[in-house]
């Protein structure tokens, strides 16, 4: 899976993170692994423009998505699709996530997952115009959300345990060597 992120915004934004649960959310909905995702983050002038052009709505908001290519979950494994395709672009305004998380009470960087993962679920046709659609989006969302961080907290034990097996190996002097 491809993912380009290019932060124009002017905020420092957690671009792993980002990556990592735009990663996740598109395996988890079984998107082809070639497929290919541009997160572009920008300011608030330019998230304003953007949404007064493509929705004909006033000033900035938190995520705007724009698909290119048909894709839909479950396309991953299907024989008869034609292959990796260009999934489309999910735009961030960091500093409107900010001010959302602030209001929220929760980090930064919970925000820019939430976004993130919302952007990607608008990129598969998902919506909540109406309320049956925004009950099966924003429980998918959850979902997801709730799978990620399960995933991210039991990829850090891994890697603690690995390290921590490293370093007990290296004191009782079967460290890996360049010549094994």
């Amino acid at each position: 899976m491809s993912i380009e992120l290019a932060n124009e915004s002017g905020v420092d934004v957690p671009v792993e993170l980002i990556l990592d649960a735009a990663r996740f959310a598109l395996a988890r909905m079984d998107v082809h692994p070639g497929a290919e995702l541009s997160v572009l983050c920008v300011d608030l002038d330019t998230m304003a423009g953007l949404h007064v052009k493509w929705l004909d709505l006033p000033g900035p908001t938190d995520v705007m998505s724009f698909p290119m290519d048909e894709l839909t979950p479950g396309s991953g494994r299907s024989d008869d699709e034609p292959g990796p395709a260009t999934l489309g672009d999910i735009v961030l305004c960091p500093e409107f996530a900010a001010e959302q998380a602030k209001q929220a009470r929760h980090s930064f960087d919970h925000e820019l997952a939430v976004l993130t993962v919302h952007g990607v679920l608008h990129l598969l046709g998902y919506d909540h115009a109406e309320p049956e659609e925004e009950r099966e989006m924003f429980g998918l969302q959850g979902t997801i959300l709730d799978e990620w961080y399960e995933d991210r907290r039991h990829r850090d034990r891994s890697a603690r345990q690995s390290r921590r097996d490293d370093d007990l190996l290296r004191k009782i002097g079967f460290a890996e060597t360049d010549e094994g």
